[in-house]
């Protein structure tokens, strides 16, 4: 057994950040060295123990869609064999895309050894981490590329311990703690961090000492004890309600992790210190139930994208919490995927992990309204979970200040009739605009960043003022909701995202019951007066009828739009062709919506209703002040 003399400073990031609300607190280095001190338990102790295998292979036997499950995870698990071992070529500035292959080949090479003992998957997983273990580093200055890099050799070497040889054996310890622990004792930024980046660091390296307790004790006691301290701020950020400031995508990296960290602290010592039982991590499959439309597509805010995958950690908040409902989604991609291409279910690099986490059948979900509060709030509305053809709000306010935030407070997306209407175009290629030596993470007012057609206001569907950007540092809370099914909706207020251009702001939504949408927005101009102008992007042929009515057109089925208001309006459209060489294409997409002067200081209400296809009203409403709504 090896001692290594370290001095390490231990980062407690959490301290008053934590609040008592938030479940989390400070757990002291005592507390880590107790269960420390508890007897190692053997290996494989990492999330799939052997005594979890054989409870897996009993369920498998007894479930046909488990079994389809296991064929694909065997059949992925083939394909790997011939291909060549993981080298070290960067993308940019990243080696992420490498580790994130080697973390998906040696995961499922090593699963499937252990459910059938063939040694050919055994020696397959073990050329690929030598492969890892040999490269010069894991690039370290993109910190993320390291922790997926320790993720993939800890599963491994746990994994498959008692069947590797000494000289592997030793040769992967030496990596994981020379280019994984050691490199993670620098100041590095994520080790303030409340985004993505300390949920995945933290928790790829506290994968890497789990599985070196007994060689590398010292690491472990430092490094667990900044871990399950360090996550927490990221954690306290999902407060109060379960809602991810970054949205859908990076709910499922930063959650996933967090699990990964979570699980593994449970299964290889005996405790996760606590941490699931913070209400708002506890919450949050919640959040992501909510966020996907019955399309299957995604409010893609802010830098995601709208098409979602099949989503291991689900399956273990569902199991955690004991609310199968939270898995309705996944269990419908699986029944998809079981009809037309299995091997969807086993493109995620944890597969296999579902084997562990998924122990109940579909339930349909209860709630059609939800809402998420915190510094990038949302609300979310739907007509039905088992129509297909269901209607679909989702809305959100916010900061255009928080991590991947773009300016996109007061923006919605609208699904009807199994097609989506109102879209958000998402995210630019990060390499693309890395190489051209623009700063694409600074989000400071003026940054590069929101020179992008996609990234800034005039993209989305929310107010431009006067031509003018959202503020960065301001945050659009809500100030009404409610999920009353005779009047279910929210009202953010936007009047420091608009502070200068408008002297005040208010954006209301709601799905109402007769299956109409009503976005309403009142609006004071300052002394200098504005102009205000109100746009949804859609993927759909519009036919402007007259300056308040528009038809919205696409496979075979119109969606009418009606601007209601005693300003001056008139419909019209813009093009999302790229402002710049640098901006994406949007093909087949356009601007709808209408320009509103403001004379100064006079207020104006706009009320825009979208009649879905197949929702047969007279196209009037009631329309209210926000103030009683």
């Amino acid at each position: 057994m090896r001692h290594i003399r370290l001095s390490v400073c231990v980062l407690v990031l959490c301290g008053a950040s934590c609040t008592a609300a938030s479940g989390l607190r400070d757990i002291p280095i005592e507390e880590v060295r107790a269960a420390l001190a508890r007897p190692v338990r053997p290996h494989p102790r990492l999330l799939i123990t052997d005594e979890q295998l054989r409870e897996i292979q009993t369920r498998v036997k007894s479930n046909p869609a488990l079994q389809a499950f296991y064929r694909a995870l065997i059949d992925k698990a083939d394909a790997i064999l011939p291909e060549k071992p993981v080298e070290r070529i960067k993308t940019g500035k990243r080696l992420l895309g490498v580790s994130r292959r080697c973390l998906d080949r040696v995961m499922h090479l090593s699963a499937a050894y252990r459910f059938t003992g063939k040694r050919v998957y055994l020696q397959r997983a073990e050329r690929e981490m030598l492969a890892a273990a040999g490269f010069s580093d894991w690039n370290p200055s993109h910190f993320l590329d390291v922790a997926e890099m320790t993720t993939a050799l800890a599963i491994g070497y746990d994994w498959l311990y008692h069947d590797l040889s000494e000289a592997s054996r030793d040769t992967i310890r030496r990596a994981m703690v020379e280019k994984g622990f050691r490199t993670s004792l620098q100041d590095r930024h994520w080790l303030r961090s409340q985004s993505n980046w300390s949920q995945v660091c933290h928790g790829g390296i506290t994968m890497g000492l789990l599985a070196l307790l007994e060689e590398e004790p010292e690491f472990a006691e430092k490094l667990i004890h900044r871990a399950v301290n360090g996550v927490q701020p990221t954690m306290a950020k999902y407060e109060p309600d379960g809602a991810y400031p970054e949205g859908p995508s990076y709910w499922v990296y930063g959650s996933t992790y967090n699990v990964l960290l979570l699980a593994a602290l449970e299964s290889a010592l005996g405790t996760d210190f606590g941490l699931s039982e913070a209400p708002g991590f506890a919450r949050s499959a919640e959040f992501y139930l909510h966020v996907t439309g019955p399309t299957g597509l995604r409010f893609n805010y802010p830098d995601c994208g709208s098409r979602g995958s099949f989503t291991l950690a689900v399956f273990w908040f569902a199991s955690k919490y004991n609310q199968p409902a939270l898995a309705w989604h996944q269990h419908q991609r699986w029944r998809e995927a079981l009809k037309n291409d299995p091997s969807v279910l086993v493109a995620d690099r944890f597969a296999p992990l579902l084997l562990a986490w998924c122990h109940s059948e579909p339930v349909t979900p209860k709630a059609l309204v939800w809402r998420g509060r915190g510094s990038n709030a949302v609300a979310l509305f739907r007509s039905s979970w088992t129509d297909p053809n269901a209607t679909y709000l989702a809305i959100k306010g916010g900061s255009p200040g928080v991590s991947h935030g773009h300016m996109d407070v007061g923006s919605f997306v609208i699904d009807a009739a199994g097609l989506r209407w109102a879209l958000d175009l998402g995210p630019e290629s990060y390499n693309k605009i890395e190489s051209r030596g623009m700063d694409l993470w600074d989000r400071s007012p003026g940054a590069e960043r929101w020179t992008i057609f996609r990234y800034n206001n005039t993209s989305h569907n929310t107010l431009v003022v006067n031509g003018q950007p959202q503020h960065v540092e301001a945050t659009a809370p809500i100030v009404r909701f409610s999920d009353r099914q005779a009047f279910p909706h929210v009202v953010f207020d936007l009047s420091s995202v608009y502070a200068g251009q408008l002297a005040q702001a208010r954006r209301g939504a709601s799905l109402l019951p007769n299956g109409q949408i009503l976005i309403q927005d009142e609006f004071e101009a300052p002394d200098a007066g504005a102009t205000v102008r109100w746009a949804m992007v859609t993927p759909v042929a519009v036919t402007i009828e007259d300056d308040r009515h528009a038809r919205l057109d696409q496979q075979g089925k119109t969606m009418r739009l009606t601007v209601l208001t005693d300003a001056q309006t008139q419909l019209k459209t813009w093009s999302t062709a790229p402002k710049a060489d640098y901006d994406a294409p949007n093909p087949g997409t356009c601007l709808v919506g209408f320009e509103v002067a403001v004379p100064a200081g006079q207020k104006v209400r706009t009320t825009v209703l979208l009649q879905p296809p197949g929702v047969r009203t007279d196209g009037s409403v009631d329309v209210k002040p926000l103030a009683i709504w």
